[in-house]
């Protein structure tokens, strides 16, 4: 019998097609002590008594694209969450609602980035479910995941903490990956060798956390970093001052941007860190990072102060503009 090409709707009907599936490609490059395609749970010794928990899902268009797939885009996602929470992210699960007709060879594709990405981040994925739905019901593959981490003691980070005259800092440039997806797509006749930032940012919240000063940080995705500033500002009820002369930006990104009228403040981030630290610490957070690799190009780029709960941009022009909360989306979704 020859053996198929594409995903069909038997392979999700819990029959022999859909055991072959999962043990041939799923816990094939899975594949860790832990996991368990028997039952549909897992037993874990989790004797910490500080545990992280998160859980996403996860849709790009095209599943593909430079520096990434949507299998490591679900791991770094995920490891992200808890990472900016002060943990160390150590177990995952997975749900995959494939589409019929999605070739075996590129699902093969996007399991083996995800088990590389897994891999680099030191998580093992170890248990899950897989649903198949009809052609036209899907866009190729979505994955849904949920995280578990352990809480590194003393930890104590969130909105709460922030204080006026605390600095502001992002790990990198801005804006990576949404330029790299639209691009991917070449739905605007523009094509570049930009690639997505997509990776886990645990080098970078591990390199930090013991420095008592560190108040808060978050994983700038969907909406951007402006998102996470608004966040900011209507959480604590202070000014969120940014510079845009410090704040770094590809050449690539800020070309798109002027070309298609976007703005790169609100583009997304798959594997940038915005922290916000006591002001005498800042520059420990910024020699730290520059140190490590995905964060060489970590920069100040503003400061809490009383006021309005608003985030002002201090232009190069020497002006200043709002930096408004999103409301409709600056771009077709790309995450």
């Amino acid at each position: 019998m020859n053996k198929p090409t594409h995903i069909s709707l038997a392979h999700g009907n819990g029959g022999r097609y859909m055991r072959e599936l999962i043990d041939t490609l799923f816990a094939k490059h899975l594949a860790n002590p832990d996991l368990n395609t028997e039952n549909d749970s897992v037993i874990l010794n989790l004797q910490q008594k500080n545990i992280a928990f998160t859980t996403d899902g996860f849709t790009v268009d095209p599943l593909e694209f430079p520096g990434g797939t949507i299998g490591s885009l679900a791991i770094h996602g995920t490891v992200n969450d808890l990472a900016v929470a002060g943990a160390t992210p150590k177990y995952l699960s997975l749900n995959a609602f494939i589409e019929e007709g999605l070739s075996f060879e590129k699902l093969e594709r996007i399991v083996i980035d995800m088990a590389n990405a897994a891999k680099k981040a030191g998580v093992s994925i170890v248990t899950g479910d897989t649903k198949v739905v009809p052609k036209g019901e899907g866009a190729g593959v979505f994955f849904a995941t949920t995280g578990i981490g352990y809480l590194h003691p003393g930890v104590n980070l969130g909105m709460s903490k922030i204080q006026v005259g605390d600095k502001i800092l992002v790990s990198g440039t801005i804006g990576d990956h949404g330029t790299a997806v639209m691009l991917a797509r070449e739905q605007f006749g523009l094509s570049g060798d930009l690639l997505s930032d997509s990776a886990a940012v645990f080098p970078l919240t591990q390199s930090i956390l013991e420095l008592e000063g560190l108040h808060f940080m978050r994983d700038a995705t969907r909406g951007g970093l402006a998102s996470v500033a608004n966040e900011i500002a209507r959480a604590t009820k202070m000014e969120v001052y940014l510079n845009e002369t410090e704040i770094p930006v590809n050449d690539q990104v800020q070309s798109l941007c002027e070309i298609l009228g976007y703005d790169p403040y609100y583009l997304a981030c798959e594997g940038r860190v915005v922290a916000v630290i006591r002001n005498d610490q800042a520059d420990e957070v910024l020699k730290r990072w520059q140190a490590i690799e995905n964060g060489e190009n970590a920069r100040i780029i503003g400061e809490i102060k009383q006021g309005s709960a608003a985030v002002i941009l201090a232009t190069e022009l020497g002006g200043e503009r709002y930096l408004e909360e999103l409301e409709d989306d600056p771009l077709p979704r790309i995450c």
